[in-house]
């Protein structure tokens, strides 16, 4: 079974179904060359118009074994918290940034013990402004998600960056690459990165 803290690199599909939001984790190839992403390690479920947020990782598409869970402490909140969990055991949170997320989505990520760990952040200021303009646009702002704008996001311990999400252009389904190589020291655990993906993208309703 794929450790996600054994890897710096991850790639992220969405499998969008009629009433539920899934994903799947692979790890891509270390050969720049390979034309594929790896083969799935973890599925991710969501299930939408819940109570609150409840989105399980799986080890495998039967759902038999949990890895992961987050888990939305209060159904309407502007400073939502999301605790992060496996096997019962805490990982570590995502708290929204409300203020500075009225102009570009910000996060803070805390570890298990409650220290900030990073900052998540859309990456361009301009990009994001611009994407909220053309999601105020009649008509087109329907179809804002399926534009080639730029939808990324960069982990930050201070001012530098340590890693990113990046958004493939032009796909059906929304896929992300996520780059953590910048944390060889894995101050982030790989687990609270992969919520942070997914969170990026579910809990942002996309």
């Amino acid at each position: 079974m794929v450790q996600p803290n054994d890897h710096d690199r991850f790639v992220l599909r969405q499998r969008v179904k009629l009433v539920i939001n899934q994903y799947a984790f692979s790890v891509p190839p270390t050969d720049p060359e390979a034309d594929d992403d790896g083969e799935a390690f973890c599925f991710v479920e969501q299930k939408r118009f819940s109570f609150k947020e409840d989105i399980r990782f799986f080890t495998g598409e039967s759902k038999e074994e949990e890895l992961l869970r987050i888990l939305a402490r209060q159904r309407f909140d502007p400073r939502a918290t999301y605790d992060i969990s496996s096997g019962g055991h805490v990982v570590g949170k995502i708290q929204k940034v409300f203020g500075r997320s009225l102009l570009r989505s910000t996060f803070t990520l805390y570890d298990a013990q409650e220290n900030e760990v990073a900052t998540v952040r859309e990456r361009s200021m301009a990009v994001a402004l611009f994407r909220r303009f053309v999601g105020l646009v009649p008509y087109v702002g329907d179809l804002a998600d399926w534009l080639p704008i730029p939808y990324d996001f960069e982990f930050l311990r201070g001012e530098e960056q340590v890693g990113i999400i990046r958004r493939r252009r032009w796909k059906w389904r929304d896929v992300y690459d996520i780059d953590m190589t910048a944390d060889p020291g894995k101050a982030i655990d790989r687990r609270l990165v992969l919520a942070t993906a997914v969170g990026t993208d579910a809990l942002m309703a996309r």
